[in-house]
């Protein structure tokens, strides 16, 4: 009996792995080489065509002068607004700026209000294209109480410099500084209330203690127990009156500023104690 044979061609090769042959390996070896070289002269051309560009960004308290030094400046940060990227971070500094400029002085377009010394924070971006820029402030540091977080996004082309009075940002409200001093007949309070430039509010003045009404209110468990109208107390930018004194216990002083006329107001609360 004959033994089974396997089929097949006389001299057939086993299957093998799929090779490529040299000179095709060599074209697609070029073709790599290739891509790279343009990919990396793009990045050197975008890097070569960013064009420095200059940008100034101050902080103008509503209705008065610029934040910097006296206040504790204000912290800036520029980033992409398309991507999130941070582009220049820093502080405001310098000095309020020049009062006539920038209060008595018709305001005339085109005509800056700062001086080279005015409070700003200074910065050169490397643009290559034109870039939506997201500026976020936070200030004054030097307040934190007070502090605001100012937001404002503006276009910025390559070499077209945001100078003079740069990117002005309006810091609306006003900075109040409580003080209680607990007394045998009731709570006598203190508050000083400025600008958020710490510009003065007093009398007759550019910032007229007249137009500004403050008042106190002692709060329990979400519940006023009593409240009162602060009058100037003679000393610029202060205020005083006195409330009732509670029973023993912890309580909050808020304290409320406002100009009615331009609407710039303020709001601080703080934790108070009275002891048998």
């Amino acid at each position: 009996m004959r033994s089974a044979r396997l089929s097949g061609k006389s001299g057939a090769r086993p299957p093998s792995l799929l090779v490529w042959p040299r000179r095709q390996g060599h074209q697609m070896s070029r073709i790599l080489a290739a891509v790279t070289t343009a990919v990396i002269a793009a990045a050197i051309s975008g890097a070569a065509h960013a064009e420095p560009t200059e940008v100034i960004v101050r902080a103008l308290s509503k209705d008065a002068k610029f934040i910097g030094d006296s206040m504790g400046g204000v912290q800036v940060t520029l980033t992409d607004a398309a991507t999130g990227h941070e582009l220049a971070k820093g502080l405001i500094t310098g000095t309020t700026g020049d009062t006539q400029k920038i209060m008595i002085a018709p305001r005339q377009r085109g005509v800056a209000i700062s001086t080279p010394e005015a409070a700003a924070f200074r910065t050169t971006l490397d643009l290559d294209r034109p870039t939506l820029v997201r500026v976020e402030a936070v200030g004054p540091l030097g307040k934190t109480a007070s502090q605001i977080t100012v937001t404002s996004m503006k276009w910025l082309a390559p070499g077209q410099s945001l100078t003079g009075d740069g990117w002005v940002l309006e810091f609306p409200g006003l900075v109040i500084e409580p003080a209680v001093a607990v007394q045998a007949a009731g709570l006598k309070v203190n508050a000083k209330v400025t600008l958020m430039c710490g510009c003065p509010i007093e009398p007759g003045g550019l910032w007229d203690a007249d137009k500004y009404q403050v008042s106190a209110s002692l709060i329990a468990g979400g519940e006023t127990l009593a409240s009162t109208s602060l009058s100037y107390a003679g000393k610029p930018s202060t205020f005083a009156a006195e409330l009732p004194k509670p029973k023993a216990g912890g309580y909050r002083l808020r304290v409320v500023a406002t100009n009615p006329e331009t609407g710039n107001t303020g709001v601080v609360e703080q934790p108070i104690i009275i002891e048998r």
